[in-house]
């Protein structure tokens, strides 16, 4: 795969806060796949992996023309409706087809799923007729090929059934095993390292002082990363030493794709992770016109690309979400997504500044959007506490109960 280049975030000289929409567009024009493909991959190993190539049919599907029904397949034309028909002997069953001709005139016993015999056209449920002496009597009207699933109605030999960036799920693929397809190229799974930061952070599990507060991005992130279907990398936790932030990076270089970092981002004396990248590598500190968050780190290390996300953990999370998520779709052979939202009315009220977008942590109650009461990017327990997010742009806007609003859930970032 073609590297990105070093100096694809990038921003034009005088661009000081850039809007959520040109963020997201710059990110779509400069990235592409950074992964190798596997070829001709079983079935059995593709789900949740990222077609990279597009699929044609081998097969039609349905193969042949079959009965959707229990019931009587007919040879035509029928004319006079009621009427009686003569049984051809023998029937057709799913796996075990009639081989032989019904005669114009005649009907013969078929149930779901089966081929319709030869010279038949039409099959009529058997709620809907009789059968008496060895023959057929149908008591009402019937429409030429009624019930009957014709061949290839559903896919036709040589018709594209997946494209290339589809990420494969249980439907996907069985699609694929209807037309016989056996294996399929994929992308590689991204390799994505998680690294925290900050000399106030703490593993769970490490002792702690009051001035020193739990990880909970690291976790947090490395959820997010496998939950999307990429492969974690691990790559802890380092303090704000410019040294260990630098080895850690290098470890990422080595194993990663992409790198997430949270935290040290700033242009405080204690922000090594922007420090080592300006020094070490090709850093664009992108000021996203978005609350939470603003700061997004976006560079290249040792030819990696590396998103450092914001230290408080709501920021994290909707910079991950918003901005991490499409470009890790992209970087993984992926189509480049825009979350599907819904208009839906408000719970809340809301007088909101103009400037900046806001994402506010949000769940849907009797058809109605609520939020969280606190919109402070340390509350950890509005996370837990939200299905979603809701988006407002940079326009001020005054919002009352009713009011409707923008719910991204999280299911439409692929959670």
């Amino acid at each position: 795969m073609k590297p990105l280049r070093n100096d694809c975030f990038a921003l034009p000289p005088g661009v000081n806060w850039t809007p959520v929409e040109e963020a997201l567009e710059r990110l779509r024009s400069r990235l592409h796949p950074v992964v190798e493909v596997e070829r001709e991959v079983p079935l059995s190993q593709v789900n949740d992996r990222i077609l990279a190539s597009d699929v044609y049919a081998p097969r039609a599907h349905p193969p042949s023309t079959n009965s959707a029904v229990d019931g009587y397949a007919l040879a035509g034309p029928l004319t006079d409706v009621p009427c009686t028909l003569p049984l051809v002997d023998g029937r057709s069953a799913a796996g075990e087809p009639y081989m032989g001709q019904v005669p114009k005139g005649y009907a013969i016993r078929i149930l779901t799923g089966a081929v319709i015999p030869a010279g038949t056209d039409t099959v009529v449920l058997e709620e809907d007729c009789e059968v008496r002496d060895g023959r057929l009597h149908l008591n009402g009207t019937l429409k030429a090929g009624a019930n009957a699933r014709k061949a290839g109605e559903d896919i036709k030999v040589e018709d594209r059934i997946l494209t290339a960036g589809t990420r494969l799920s249980p439907t996907q693929i069985s699609v694929l095993a209807s037309v016989g397809v056996e294996a399929v190229d994929v992308y590689q799974r991204l390799r994505v390292g998680v690294l925290s930061t900050g000399d106030e952070v703490k593993p769970v599990g490490a002792p702690v002082t009051d001035w020193q507060i739990y990880d909970a991005n690291r976790p947090m992130l490395s959820a997010l990363v496998s939950q999307l279907g990429y492969e974690l990398v691990d790559l802890g936790h380092v303090l704000d030493r410019a040294e260990e932030v630098k080895a850690a990076l290098e470890r990422g270089a080595e194993q990663c794709d992409l790198i997430l970092t949270s935290g040290g981002v700033s242009a405080g004396d204690e922000d090594h992770v922007s420090k080592t990248l300006k020094e070490h590598g090709d850093i664009s500190n992108w000021r996203i016109a978005i609350k939470p968050g603003r700061p997004l780190a976006l560079a290249m290390f040792r030819g990696t690309p590396v998103v450092g996300l914001p230290g408080n953990p709501v920021a994290a999370w909707v910079c991950a979400l918003r901005f991490g998520a499409p470009a890790m779709a992209l970087l993984a052979g992926a189509e480049w997504f825009e979350p599907q939202a819904y208009t839906m009315p408000a719970d809340f009220s809301k007088n909101k500044k103009p400037g900046r977008s806001e994402m506010l942590r949000a769940r849907v109650r009797d058809g109605k959007v609520e939020v969280f009461g606190s919109e402070g990017s340390g509350r950890v327990t509005g996370l837990a506490w939200s299905e979603g997010l809701v988006e407002l742009d940079e326009s001020a806007q005054q919002i009352e109960p009713g009011t409707p609003v923008r719910f991204i859930p999280y299911g439409s970032f692929g959670l």
